[in-house]
């Protein structure tokens, strides 16, 4: 995902794009993303898949089934060879490298599904249903993003997956393309460039996708809850 320097307004706070080398609509041109800030690392995450363009790492993502990567739509917006590395906490080795087939876009959300070349036997992230996230809970991001908030995302990014705690504060708020989304504001962490298109969890279960966050404080995730119909008919899960 690609959180780069270009920002928007979400409701009254400035938010920036998650991404790093998403479009310029979305974040920073060619692998400046941000990385989680604060938090610490992942300890696990097998349905993580790493996304680059053109062999630069730029944005986050999830394996959802055998052949299909769930991710931001601003971070698959440019033309170019897209690529993941699935299923290991360091971006540089491990787990299994595919290619995108077929790129999906949602026509109002923040979202993008990726059909694979071929099927990869991985763990696949559960997703969750409308009673899965609820204003006031604690719940989970995760991302390769920016640690802090460095000049030159792309040198500040973490080689191994993070993950930190935010709180949720609305459940109905407005991602990048004003869909539906999850916001939230830090407990331990906070999500920056590069964090785009990567996943919240809740009690286990995949509740959102990144698309906008300030760095500092709010982040928004497109509520993956409320487009399951979109995923289903896409995905088949």
């Amino acid at each position: 995902m690609r959180l780069r320097s270009l920002v928007l307004l979400a409701g009254t706070a400035f938010m920036a794009l998650l991404g790093s080398t998403a479009p310029a609509t979305a974040a920073e041109p060619s692998g400046a993303q941000p990385m989680i800030i604060g938090g610490q690392y992942a300890q696990s995450g097998p349905w993580a898949a790493r996304l680059f363009v053109n062999g630069q790492q730029n944005c986050s993502a999830t394996i959802i089934a055998p052949q299909y990567i769930l991710t931001a739509k601003h971070c698959v917006a440019s033309s170019g060879s897209y690529t993941f590395r699935i299923g290991s906490l360091d971006q540089q080795s491990g787990g299994t490298m595919a290619t995108a087939s077929t790129i999906t876009r949602h026509a109002s959300a923040d979202l993008a599904i990726v059909r694979l070349t071929s099927s990869v036997n991985a763990t696949y992230a559960p997703l969750g249903t409308t009673s899965s996230v609820a204003v006031g809970q604690n719940v989970q991001v995760y991302g390769w993003g920016a640690t802090s908030q460095c000049g030159s995302e792309i040198n500040c990014q973490s080689r191994y997956l993070k993950v930190a705690t935010v709180r949720v504060n609305s459940v109905n708020c407005s991602d990048y393309n004003g869909g539906v989304a999850v916001c939230a504001n830090r407990v331990d962490g906070i999500t920056a460039g590069g964090d785009s298109g990567g996943p919240m969890f809740s009690g286990g279960r995949q509740v959102g996708v990144a698309s906008t966050s300030d760095r500092s404080n709010n982040t928004a995730y497109t509520n993956i809850t409320r487009y399951r119909p979109w995923i289903q008919q896409v995905a088949g899960v």
